[in-house]
């Protein structure tokens, strides 16, 4: 062997490991948080409404629960400019690092909340202060997440190492339900004094083991090789000045995605429970079921869109949401366990699959590496505030519409199935092919193939 080709594969070696670590600790920090931020979701669904707004009707203390559920959706877009701007400055991993800590604590803190019956008001108002620091966390997180992991990735392979993050949603929705589900066969009262708690202040270990994990990551090869860069303007303003359309398809195509994920794994949960009296631990269970299968297909769509694109994977999924939505709504009105696991497994495993596994190398493709960081996270976080934070509380307001039938539900659903089928044609093809120069230049970026 030469000595140019052992030199060779001795840098490889180092560049895989790191590839597979940043891809690793993506997937873990990510699990992590979501589970973090699920937890709230399930538990605004089932439990706060009765501990932290007990003198209201159900219908009312829902829609309360919910509010406050908005409020870190809400956030997500400000954590997103400020970690985007410090991530495109600064560097990756530093911001994954704060973010990791800044979702983890407020969750403890959550856990250790006294009722409303204990000190009136106030514990809704420390509720809505938590849940605005988890919002900021997640707005920084996710993009800081997939960068990692996609600009570590080797060629070829950036859905797959994209969709690693994406896979994080998954085992943080199983290990949420799980939780939620073991405290839910207490006795209604104890559930409600203290069991619901639990769940929170486990928190603590998940975030040492995160804190771990990450530590050992070394800093994106995209960001040191653009870092000492001259820059005219802050990142904010290059996205809005350079990537206005990018901007727009990102949101639009987001806007879909995240309102079908939070209406089926949020809205749907309130649904089954109160409308149709189904028991919390089959509605539970079914959404574990799907998220169990998500861990495996999420990969597999993110190295599918490797080999047909990205933008075709991700159009798949829209097509699945526009015309499985009536079929998931029917299949919970059975009110027959096998049929709501069967609507969940759909649902999440296999539709939020073809659209959230691509969107890592897909979204990020659409940005200069220098402006990534805020481009995407802006775009994902604004349309997540909007379709995520809203979903439960207009999927409840069209509920009652009409009249406890889903219908309008299902024609709000299909109707952003369209807007995200006209943003993904204003974005450019990619696949895991495509050499990374030819996936920065903004004029070409509008092109599609």
């Amino acid at each position: 062997m030469s000595k140019t080709m052992r030199k060779a594969e001795c840098a490889t070696k180092p560049v895989k490991s790191q590839a597979a670590l940043a891809g690793m600790a993506s997937l873990m920090g990510t699990t992590i948080e979501w589970y973090d931020y699920f937890l709230y979701g399930t538990a605004a669904a089932l439990i706060f409404n009765k501990i932290f707004s007990p003198d209201i009707d159900p219908v009312t203390g829902t829609l309360a629960a919910f509010a406050t559920y908005a409020v870190g959706f809400f956030a997500r877009p400000f954590g997103g400019i400020v970690f985007g701007h410090f991530g495109d400055r600064l560097g990756r991993k530093s911001m994954l690092l704060i973010t990791l800590f800044l979702m983890g604590i407020p969750t403890i803190i959550i856990g250790l909340i006294p009722s409303y019956d204990s000190i009136g008001y106030w514990a809704a108002v420390l509720l809505v202060a938590m849940r605005l620091l988890q919002g900021v966390a997640v707005g920084g997180e996710w993009g800081g997440a997939v960068l990692l992991a996609v600009e570590h990735a080797p060629e070829g392979k950036k859905g797959l190492f994209g969709s690693l993050p994406q896979t994080g949603v998954a085992p943080g929705l199983i290990l949420s339900s799980l939780a939620m589900g073991a405290v839910a066969q207490l006795p209604q009262e104890d559930m409600l004094t203290w069991g619901w708690r639990i769940p929170f202040l486990a928190s603590a270990v998940l975030l040492l083991v995160g804190w771990y994990i990450r530590e050992k990551v070394a800093e994106s090869p995209d960001f040191v090789a653009v870092k000492h860069q001259p820059q005219s303007a802050p990142p904010l303003k290059a996205v809005f000045r350079d990537h206005p359309v990018q901007l727009l398809a990102v949101a639009g195509a987001r806007l879909a995605e995240v309102t079908w994920f939070y209406t089926i794994a949020t809205f749907s949960l309130a649904y089954a429970t109160s409308t149709l009296d189904i028991p919390k631990q089959t509605v539970l269970g079914a959404v574990v079921w799907g998220a169990g299968v998500a861990m495996f297909t999420m990969p597999i769509c993110g190295w599918l869109g490797d080999k047909i694109g990205q933008r075709r994977m991700f159009a798949l999924g829209t097509i699945g949401l526009v015309t499985f939505a009536p079929v998931f709504f029917h299949l919970l009105q059975t009110r027959d366990s096998v049929w709501i696991t069967l609507a969940m497994v759909i649902s999440i495993g296999i539709v939020y699959s073809m659209l959230y596994g691509p969107e890592g190398a897909l979204f990020s493709a659409q940005f200069k590496p220098e402006v990534r960081y805020t481009g995407i996270s802006i775009g994902v976080q604004v349309s997540g505030a909007i379709g995520g934070g809203l979903a439960p509380m207009i999927a409840t307001s069209l509920l009652a519409v009409g009249g406890g039938d889903p219908f309008y539900i299902n024609c709000y659903l299909m109707m952003l199935g369209g807007i995200a089928l006209v943003s993904l044609w204003a974005m450019r093809s990619v696949s895991g092919n495509e050499p990374e120069s030819q996936l920065t230049t903004p004029k070409e970026s509008l092109t599609v193939k």
